[in-house]
């Protein structure tokens, strides 16, 4: 029970109506306006729902003032240090941090889950070659409804549970196979020995005609950018996952849902965005021209991976990124080639120059995973892939989470309406 109120004063008698005022753990205190339509009969305008809880949740807090992100209370420069994504997503699923023996058996789950099954490899004759990737993945997890009925209950708490672990295993493999089909490539079946990035790369890049040699740099890389995309509060493609999940579709049509909102560039395309900055630039050379236009308030460029919506201060994860990133050029030996020294140079600026100093505009997340994807050879259009490869299991926790909650409800916002008011029909031959 709500031991504060707060109070509106609303109509011609300026009648006072109450609402009860809830504790968060962390954050804000929320207002609870349920009741607001019915004791008023009005409704509250939020365009982007900016000042709306529409949900509570355990997985995930941000405070974006101080640069903290947690999951189930955990710092990620903690979990990105120290843990691996397989444990990560237990931990988002689970709500605590699995032993060893829970978590060698979530592995095994997720290692037997990691095929798809056959017809599928035939559903992808039906795209184009050059068929977007995104556009690609969209239909073939929208399609695993259709192959995988036995997990299809959302009330049955097992069935939620096998549909987690299949998307979790199988999100890999339907990735690797969108790339290997957009050049012309035989797909790779999985390798239950390798550790789930490694598996993943194996898939993307290794080749029937020679072995593959695993790197354990890059692995860590590409693991980590998989536990700093993992989840992150209730986003865009958050709530579309909600949204759909509360009308009672089943968990792959969900997630389905979930990859169409993200594939808008204002949300998961901001990296691949950063890369093509790079690349206008150029050379390092070019630079200080491109700075000068980043200050210009009457140009319209913008250096893209600098600053971040949500976090006023730093970003948390990019702290992570940056060393990460680092490392991958250091592996690779590849700091000297043009795009590389463009980034560097560009980093060098933004942690100096007092312009964006001032404005706090450092460099985010979305700044280093394009250039450590870029660094592994990954191509710019499977960018987006790779951030709903690790955020399935974010929205499929949110899914779950909304799903066991007995105060779910269908979403149905309420609007502000500026149409036509009544009128009558006229024929046509009186128009």
């Amino acid at each position: 029970m709500a031991d504060k109120t707060a109070q509106i004063i609303y109509g011609p008698e300026n009648k006072a109506i109450n609402f009860p005022v809830y504790d968060a753990t962390l954050g804000s205190e929320v207002v609870d306006i349920t009741g607001l339509a019915k004791s008023a009969g009005i409704f509250t305008y939020d365009p982007g729902f900016m000042s709306t809880a529409a949900c509570e949740s355990k997985i995930t807090y941000i405070d974006g003032e101080k640069g903290v992100l947690l999951y189930r209370g955990y710092p990620i420069q903690q979990l990105a240090a120290e843990s691996d994504f397989l444990e990560v997503c237990y931990l988002l699923l689970q709500g605590e941090l699995p032993n060893i023996a829970q978590k060698e058996q979530f592995a095994k789950i997720i290692n037997n889950h990691t095929m798809v099954h056959e017809q599928i490899r035939s559903f992808f004759n039906g795209f184009r070659r050059d068929a977007h990737p995104m556009a690609i993945m969209l239909g073939v997890v929208g399609a695993l409804s259709a192959f995988y009925h036995d997990s299809l209950d959302i009330k049955n708490p097992e069935h939620r549970e096998v549909a987690a672990f299949r998307l979790i295993a199988k999100m890999p493999t339907i990735a690797a196979m969108c790339y290997k089909y957009s050049i012309g490539q035989p797909f790779v079946f999985p390798q239950n020995n390798l550790g789930y990035a490694d598996n993943f790369l194996r898939m993307m890049f290794s080749v029937p005609t020679e072995d593959y040699e695993s790197n354990a740099v890059l692995a860590k890389a590409l693991d980590r950018i998989f536990i700093l995309h993992a989840d992150h509060e209730q986003n865009a493609s958050t709530s579309t996952v909600r949204l759909a999940g509360s009308t009672g579709a089943n968990p792959f049509a969900c997630i389905a849902a979930g990859i169409a909102a993200l594939w808008g560039p204002a949300h998961g395309g901001a990296n691949e965005a950063c890369l093509n900055m790079l690349e206008e630039i150029a050379t390092p050379d070019n630079i200080p021209r491109y700075i000068a236009r980043a200050k210009d308030p009457d140009d319209s460029f913008r250096l893209m991976g600098f600053g971040h919506r949500v976090y006023k201060n730093f970003d948390p994860r990019a702290m992570v990124m940056r060393e990460t990133c680092h490392e991958v050029l250091e592996n690779l030996k590849i700091h000297d080639s043009p795009l590389f020294r463009v980034a560097l140079e560009l980093e060098k600026i933004a942690l100096e120059d007092d312009y964006f100093v001032s404005r706090k505009l450092y460099p985010n997340v979305d700044f280093y995973s394009g250039i450590t994807l870029r660094a592994l050879g990954i191509p710019k259009n499977m960018f987006t892939v790779i951030f709903a490869l690790a955020r399935t299991v974010g929205w499929i926790s949110q899914w779950n989470e909304m799903i066991s909650d007995p105060n779910r409800r269908i979403g149905r916002p309420r609007q502000l309406y500026l149409g036509p008011t009544r009128r009558d029909f006229v024929p046509m031959a009186k128009r």
